[in-house]
């Protein structure tokens, strides 16, 4: 958040004094990011350093008031021409209390999401009931005031942020289930070699293996023409009897 250039914004519209530039800054946006004096203070005191503002005499009631300079309005020209730069974000507490929370020995992160989920919901709710007020202020009235419609673009920047939020907190609850459900998956069984198969294979096949029964009479050839000639010389001898 620029309060400088808020200030400066400010200052555009006339000269003013620290309390009142306060009091309209959150006017201006419905005091989202409060101030106190002596922040506001420093601020102008910078500012006037940097040749942006200038004093400017006082009011009737004493206060010293300041006024915006040439360079103070080419600085707030360049400021409003220029996109927010968002390659440096700015530090989010709660991306960095997600980020320490893995891990983190004694902390159930689930339960560190749910219960930010349920906070980041209610704001959303309590945004969107203002917005509704802000829109039924703005109907009512037949002239659009300034400080009302710029508090109604920052309500509805609020409903944006919150709601992207809790859709970013819906898949970090996703995203950790998943990963928990893969690192406890069994790994598959390593399918055998082709060696191993062939083996196998042989272990099992029927007159191959080292117990594999014979068939009654099986013999080798050499050893069944044995047998067929002490058949033949047998009976010659039976002949030879008679």
């Amino acid at each position: 958040m620029s309060i400088r250039h808020g200030l400066l914004a400010l200052l555009e519209h006339g000269p003013r004094y620290g309390s009142q530039l306060r009091t309209e800054f959150e006017s201006r946006t419905g005091a989202t990011w409060p101030l106190n004096v002596g922040q506001v203070y420093t601020t102008l005191g910078r500012l006037e350093r940097d040749g942006l503002v200038g004093q400017s005499g006082e009011d009737g009631a004493g206060h010293a008031l300041y006024a915006i300079t040439d360079a103070g309005r080419a600085e707030l020209r360049t400021w409003f021409e220029k996109p927010v730069d968002r390659t440096s974000p700015a530090r989010d507490e709660l991306a960095i209390k997600l980020a320490m929370a893995v891990g983190a020995p004694g902390v159930d992160i689930r339960a560190v999401i749910q219960s930010q989920r349920r906070h980041t919901v209610k704001a959303m709710q309590d945004y969107t009931r203002l917005k509704a007020q802000a829109l039924a202020a703005l109907e009512d009235t037949a002239s659009r005031e300034r400080d009302d419609v710029a508090w109604l673009l920052v309500l509805e920047q609020l409903i944006f942020q919150t709601e992207a939020e809790a859709r970013w907190l819906d898949h970090c609850e996703s995203r950790l289930i998943r990963l928990s459900a893969t690192a406890v998956a069994p790994a598959p069984a390593p399918a055998p070699a082709p060696s191993d198969t062939a083996s196998a294979s042989a272990a099992v096949e029927p007159g191959h293996g080292p117990g594999a029964p014979h068939a009654p009479g099986a013999g080798t050839g050499s050893g069944g023409e044995a047998g067929g000639s002490g058949g033949r010389r047998g009976a010659r001898a039976g002949g030879r009897g008679r």
